[in-house]
């Protein structure tokens, strides 16, 4: 048992005890010598202000509930010094991510961790100094806006949008029920089902303009729906996948791209000739185009012919810039 579960379990053999509990007993039960256990005593009463009182009279220790309405609480002591660090990494990835998500929110429980760290002589301001975040791509995005969207998501409400898709210059409104955030490549995405159309759809959320929560409920889709349709392709293009991409690749490039994952259901494997096949399936091809190509001679589209043709007509535009 470590430090911070001795704590935890000392805190629960005081709390509604009506008799006093000897010091005896409170080695017994933490497992542990009488010194450890008259540290932890101390702890408990110096360092977490636990109103923590020797009875003379009966030889033990019990807690003072003759003062304030609730009663003592220890606020996240049951988390490991490691769990601590964990759950600010988690904080600072969650302030980071634009536009800041929760920062201001999560505030108080932040400054709260870093205060029982700081009691136990670690340094919590390292995190800002040793982690870096560096959203390479990421489009400016409404702070005030995305809360709204996050806060009918949250809420169940469905939502009215403005949408300027980049693929036209037109503005067009919708009322959607929000189902999912996704972030993804540096950038924020709305997963929803559109009422105007009546399926689901995926809007960029720096796209999205005056975003109006409104009092009708949200429609819940099903999970299993949801992965299916925005899951199933590759990349962030939604939609049944109909095809299957074969890729070879150099045998030097093999080193990188054999550990990645580019798609859940993909399938790779190391060819006799020391190059790697990867076989993933796809909708749409405009993103995994772009993802191919920037490995350059070392990838080999083999099929679908239609993804063959394709990258070869993008190779020979790219090269008539330099002709």
């Amino acid at each position: 048992m470590d430090k911070t579960e001795r704590l935890y379990r000392l805190h629960h053999l005081l709390t509604g005890r009506r008799t006093t509990l000897r010091l005896a007993t409170i080695m017994v039960e933490l497992g542990c010598s009488e010194s450890t256990a008259r540290r932890t005593i101390d702890d408990l009463r110096d360092r977490y202000q636990a109103p923590l009182n020797y009875d003379a009279a009966g030889h033990g220790w019990r807690y003072d509930t003759s003062h304030g309405e609730h009663p003592f609480e220890l606020p996240g002591l049951w988390f490991s010094d490691t769990e601590l660090h964990a759950l600010l990494t988690a904080q600072e990835i969650l302030g980071d991510i634009p536009p800041g998500l929760l920062r201001g929110e999560i505030a108080p429980l932040t400054e709260r961790i870093q205060t029982i760290l700081a009691k136990r002589g670690l340094k919590p301001d390292q995190l800002t100094r040793r982690i870096r975040l560096i959203p390479i791509g990421a489009r400016p995005l409404s702070p005030r806006g995305f809360g709204l969207i996050a806060t009918a998501l949250l809420q169940r409400r469905r939502l009215r949008i403005h949408y300027s898709a980049r693929v036209s210059p037109h503005t067009g409104s919708r009322e959607v029920s929000p189902e999912r955030l996704t972030w993804y490549r540096n950038n924020w995405y709305l997963d929803a089902w559109c009422h105007q159309a009546e399926g689901f759809r995926r809007f960029a959320c720096e796209c999205i303009a005056h975003p109006e929560p409104l009092d009708a409920p949200a429609k819940d889709c099903d999970e299993r729906e949801l992965d299916a349709y925005f899951a199933g392709a590759y990349g962030i293009f939604a939609g049944a996948a109909a095809h299957i991409a074969v890729l070879h690749f150099s045998p030097e490039r093999t080193r990188w791209v054999a550990d990645e994952q580019w798609h859940p259901d993909q399938q790779g494997q190391r060819l006799p000739d020391g190059r790697y096949e990867l076989r993933l399936p796809y909708g749409n091809d405009t993103e995994l185009l772009m993802d191919i190509l920037r490995h350059g001679p070392e990838v080999q589209v083999i099929a679908p012919p239609a993804l063959v043709a394709a990258a070869r007509e993008l190779l020979a535009r790219a090269l008539a810039q330099y002709a």
